[in-house]
Parts: C-alpha cells; sequence; structure tokens
C-alpha cells in the first residue's frame, strides 16, 4: 500500500502543479505532511532545503527522499518515476504532434514566441536572485561572487560547475553564520 501512496502523492502533485517545481512543493507538502503524516513541517522544510542545495530539479530529488524514506529503495524509484511520468508522456506525445507539424506556420510562430518568452522568465529570475542577494549578503560578496564568476567563466572558460563549488566554498567560508 505504501508504494501507492507514494506513486499517488508524486503522480498527482505533477499533473495538477503546474509550473514545474517549485509549483508542486506546496501540493506535496500537503500530502506527505497533512494527508499522509510522513514528516512534520520542520523535517520537509528541511528535505526542501536540502533539495534546494543540490543540482538538477528539486523534484525528482524530493521525490526520492521522501520514498526512500518511506519504503527504501523501491519507493525512491517509484517517487522519481511518479514524478517524470506525467511530463515524460506528455512530451512524447507532443513530439510526435509537433515532429509532423514541424513545418507549420502555426508551430513556427509558437517556436518564434516562446523562446524570448523563456529568456525573460529566466532574466527575471536572475534579476530576483540579484536583488536578494544583495538584501541579504551584502554589496562586498555580491561583487566578488560576480566578479569571480564572469571572470571563471567568460575569461578563464571554466565549466559552471566548477564555479558552483567554488562560490559554495567561498560562502562556507566567508558567509556561514
Amino acid at each position: 500500500m505504501i508504494y501507492l501512496q507514494i506513486f499517488w502523492v508524486f503522480f498527482v502533485a505533477n499533473i495538477f502543479g503546474y509550473g514545474g517545481g517549485p509549483a508542486i512543493i506546496p501540493l506535496i507538502q500537503r500530502e506527505v505532511v497533512v494527508s499522509f503524516g510522513w514528516f512534520s513541517d520542520a523535517h520537509f522544510n528541511e528535505i526542501l532545503a536540502m533539495g534546494n542545495a543540490l543540482p538538477g530539479p528539486i523534484a525528482p530529488k524530493i521525490a526520492s527522499y521522501i520514498g526512500f524514506n518511506q519504503a527504501g529503495v523501491l519507493g525512491a524509484f517509484i517517487g522519481v518515476f511518479a514524478t517524470v511520468a506525467p511530463s515524460l508522456v506528455l512530451m512524447i506525445s507532443l513530439m510526435g504532434v509537433l515532429k509532423r507539424h514541424k513545418d507549420s506556420p502555426q508551430v513556427q510562430r509558437l517556436s518564434k514566441y516562446v523562446r524570448p518568452t523563456i529568456a525573460v522568465l529566466m532574466f527575471i529570475i536572475t534579476l530576483q536572485n540579484f536583488l536578494w542577494s544583495w538584501d541579504n549578503i551584502g554589496v562586498v560578496h555580491l561583487v566578488v561572487l560576480t566578479v569571480a564568476s564572469l571572470l571563471c567563466i567568460g575569461r578563464f572558460k571554466f565549466h559552471p560547475v566548477f564555479v558552483v563549488i567554488g562560490a559554495l566554498a567561498y560562502g562556507a567560508v566567508f558567509l556561514a553564520y
């Protein structure tokens, strides 16, 4: 029964949670804290913080932790599968349609409008993170991290993973409180 519950929590959250990982987190929290009582609010917030700290999409990380905690390795697998299954099925279905109609003016126009929209959304997220950093870590640390990141990626061609690791190390040394 626990496997079905794990599947249900993550599958339903991903079906109804339009907007990606951040949009489904409240749905998952309600189910695992209120409906099933697997975790307290504080414990769920710790899971969320750890999921945000690790690279990659947050929903599968949360699903794997909760699934593993409740039902071991199989529970983790079921949680991750239930998280990606709705998107996987929808993408496979839509890719066939898009492939058949790729030369259609409507699909061309859709692609033309989606790219700048995504760019604007990414800019907004970047600006929000910049302003949050300005308020919370201070101008000096923000400038040091920004300049160092730009130099490492732009001038010295470091892989972004190493820049993230460097920023984490900087934060651990200079921003830990």
